[in-house]
């Protein structure tokens, strides 16, 4: 599915180098998380795979399903199958949920080929997400984010990721601002979505959110690089000891 081997990039204003040689691999199927202490890298990574253009890639390849993602355009991912869901999602005032959520949905559609979902098509599946993520029909109304609670900004995060249904979903600290009954709700929603055919890549400091999201694979992250990798065991090592020792070692 997704195959990172020497990552090197950089902040694209200053030049600071950040990813020193990411070398990552995730299977059709598998769900793998990134731990790590801030500034090891985490979310750089996540930005750089999806795209964002605050970010120069220096060095290294990254292939998702067998094709060169560096030379994709933001939205040439997402189409491909690409779900970046964001630490603090941006609130976009003017735009009612629902329309952002219907042009997005038939954006990558034409993207692929495909049909544009009609209104009627559009609303079923909708109400459908919606009412297993306890998105309000309010919510759907109001524009996108404004207003909203952390644990409804990523609740609505978890709906578009269901109805766009990606290959690759990247949850950059999805656990961030939540309290435990949104993260069970958030949890629950992510859990519905795994699948053979789909992968995950769960970035978080903490193991409370892995109780909920089991990984099968466990990276730990330090200073640019993956440093150590292991199963959902080492997540409970990390609760204990803490990253100090990887730290050292990178």
């Amino acid at each position: 599915m997704l195959e990172i081997r020497n990552l090197h990039a950089r902040i694209a204003e200053d030049g600071t180098e950040i990813l020193k040689g990411v070398d990552l691999t995730i299977e059709a199927g598998k769900v793998h998380a990134i731990m790590g202490p801030n500034g090891s890298g985490k979310s750089t990574l996540s930005n750089v795979l999806a795209g964002k253009d605050d970010y120069e890639v220096t060095e290294g390849s990254v292939l998702f399903k067998g094709e060169d993602l560096l030379e994709m355009e933001p939205d040439e991912r997402a189409a491909a199958g690409i779900f970046l869901a964001f630490q603090y999602p941006v609130e976009i005032p003017g735009v009612a949920t629902m329309t952002f959520l219907k042009a997005a949905m038939n954006a990558q559609r034409k993207a692929r080929g495909q049909n544009e979902l009609t209104t009627p098509d559009f609303m079923r599946l909708v109400k459908e997400a919606s009412g297993k993520l306890q998105v309000s029909q309010e919510m759907l109304r109001r524009p996108l984010n404004v207003g909203f609670s952390g644990g409804e900004k990523k609740r609505n995060e978890i709906l578009q990721m269901t109805l766009l249904q990606p290959s690759l979903c990247i949850l950059d600290e999805t656990d961030s601002g939540l309290d435990i009954d949104a993260l069970r709700l958030v949890a629950e929603g992510v859990n519905a979505l795994r699948g053979p055919e789909r992968s995950m890549l769960v970035i978080t400091h903490y193991q409370r959110l892995l109780e909920y999201i089991v990984p099968d694979v466990v990276h730990v992250m330090s200073k640019g690089r993956i440093v150590k990798t292991g199963g959902k065991e080492l997540a409970l090592e990390l609760e204990k000891s803490g990253y100090a020792e990887f730290v050292d070692a990178a």
